[in-house]
């Protein structure tokens, strides 16, 4: 197949996205500084910031003093240019929230859900609700919003029609897009896995920040992880690359809400280690949602050695399955996310760093950190609203005239 030309649009495309995106990430800036950072001539970033400037994407953020001549300006990007929201649909409920352009945060909700196998429709209309009540509470016109990115805990078929495949919490080809628009939802829509958005918000903002190769977990109800080789999310060949939750730990081990059993999930997702407590002192299901019996197992470990012996036993699962993902992937850097994970990790971090140690091959294992997660439990949906601010910078465009290359719904 012969190589694609690069046109002129294509390459002004190109410089608008690498200017925005070092400014974004590393301003504010000159303009000097950045034809040092990019290798653009001065000429170009002159050009390109000045249209920038025109279309109100950047603006000037005071003066820095120069080396033997006048004071240079510098740019950074205007957060009051848009703003974007991000929806977390999880097993337990929808949080939806609302930022500018440069991640402040502006408003907050989240809906519970009644059942963790939620009906697709009423998670939707939780979704809906939830937008319709962040742009009330942060008093801005809708119109001002670039996008909306959702995070659900499946697979996300990208194409003409999208499609969410989750079938542990029983939805099968979702058109979860459809569904939205039906609810009055007319924003642009991104929709991804959320341990993506999860691990697109902690290597823009959090524990992966400064990492090309890292894997971020995400352990709530579920598993999953988020692979990151030299910058990029790795997707698969279909985009359900990373259901590191759904690889075997035990053989013939315990069921998995999959179908499957010895699952990681069945070991170390709030709900599985919950069931193994159960179990293991006899006692029923309780009505208390899943976090709040979360928190109680782990307050108990200090009186219930039953209690403590399912906490150990999970620590012990997860660094074993942090030591495959060391032996597959050789990061540079895992980082351990989820309210789950946060929860267990605050406690039991050094046991699951010492065990994934004695699974892992010791070379690679002594190059790679093992952190806790920064973003804290609104990490998937701060990640979800970074997909229209990516399409934004990717493109070098407003996503709401632009489109985007990943998971807009038309």
């Amino acid at each position: 197949m012969p190589a694609k030309r690069t046109t002129v649009r294509d390459l002004r495309r190109h410089n608008r996205s690498l200017l925005l995106s070092k400014l974004y990430f590393d301003g504010p800036l000159s303009r000097h500084e950045l034809s040092g950072l990019t290798g653009l001539s001065a000429a170009t970033v002159s050009n390109v910031t000045a249209e920038l400037g025109e279309e109100r994407l950047i603006i000037e953020a005071g003066l820095v003093e120069s080396d033997g001549g006048r004071p240079r300006v510098l740019l950074r990007v205007d957060p009051a240019y848009g703003h974007v929201a991000g929806v977390d649909i999880g097993e337990t409920g929808v949080k939806v929230e609302l930022f500018d352009l440069t991640m402040n945060r502006l408003a907050t909700v989240e809906h519970p859900l009644a059942s963790p196998r939620p009906d697709a429709a009423a998670a939707v209309t939780q979704v809906a609700s939830g937008l319709r009540e962040v742009i009330t509470e942060a008093g801005i016109d809708e119109a001002t919003v670039l996008g909306v990115g959702v995070g659900v805990p499946g697979t996300v078929e990208q194409g003409e029609a999208l499609r969410v495949h989750a079938p542990t919490i029983g939805w099968q080809e979702v058109p979860l897009t459809d569904l939205l628009r039906a609810e009055g939802v007319e924003l642009p829509l991104f929709v991804d896995n959320g341990a993506k958005t999860q691990g697109q918000g902690e290597m823009w903002f959090g524990a992966g920040r400064g990492a090309r190769h890292a894997v971020i977990a995400l352990i709530g109800s579920g598993v999953g992880a988020a692979v990151v080789a030299d910058g990029t999310t790795y997707r698969g060949s279909t985009s359900s690359a990373g259901e590191w939750g759904h690889t075997t730990i035990v053989f013939g081990g315990q069921e998995c809400r999959c179908g499957s059993r010895g699952c990681l999930e069945s070991y170390v997702g709030a709900e599985g280690v919950l069931a193994r407590y159960r179990k293991a002192r006899g006692g029923k299901a309780s009505d208390e949602d899943e976090q709040t019996q979360f928190a109680a197992l782990l307050e108990s470990a200090g009186k219930s050695k039953t209690a403590a012996k399912v906490l150990e036993e999970t620590a012990g699962y997860l660094g074993a399955g942090i030591g495959n993902l060391i032996n597959l992937f050789n990061p540079e850097r895992i980082v351990v996310g989820g309210w789950a994970g946060l929860t267990l990790g605050e406690k039991y971090l050094p046991e699951i760093r010492r065990v994934a140690g004695e699974h892992a091959l010791a070379h690679v294992f002594d190059q790679t950190e093992i952190e806790l997660g920064q973003l804290g439990p609104d990490a998937v949906a701060i990640g979800a609203a970074t997909l229209p601010v990516a399409a934004l910078l990717e493109q070098g465009a407003d996503p709401r005239t632009a489109g985007s290359k990943r998971g807009t719904a038309a």
